[in-house]
């Protein structure tokens, strides 16, 4: 398998339970309930093991943006959809110029090993 396969599944591997981890923070409701918030610690300990793998092959500079880009607007979604959490049009903008970012990181940067 080519290596930046592995380091983009792991990375996304990361973002995923991150991700999980933080919908399971607004579950926890302030560490008071004990499934989620044991779930939110293994899922973030999971995604800094996952990142970490990333590192070998990626800077850490552009793995975190890629990670907190896509975290930010999967987070986003989901807060829409399972906490009816309403976005107005400042951060829908905003959200659209981080996914920008992200295209733009991965589509032009050099400092990516492919």
């Amino acid at each position: 398998m080519k290596p930046y396969v592995m380091t983009y599944g792991a990375l996304g591997i990361a973002i995923v339970l991150e991700v999980i981890g933080t919908t399971m923070l607004q579950k926890s409701e302030q560490f008071t309930r004990l499934v989620p918030t044991l779930t939110m610690a293994v899922c973030y300990l999971s995604a800094f093991y996952f990142l970490s793998i990333v590192l070998k092959s990626m800077p850490v500079g552009l793995a975190y943006a890629i990670w907190s880009g896509l975290g930010i607007l999967l987070i986003s979604i989901i807060g829409y959809v399972m906490f009816d959490q309403k976005l107005d049009l400042a951060a829908i903008i905003g959200l659209g110029l981080i996914v920008l970012g992200v295209i733009i990181v991965n589509g032009f940067s050099k400092s990516i090993s492919h």
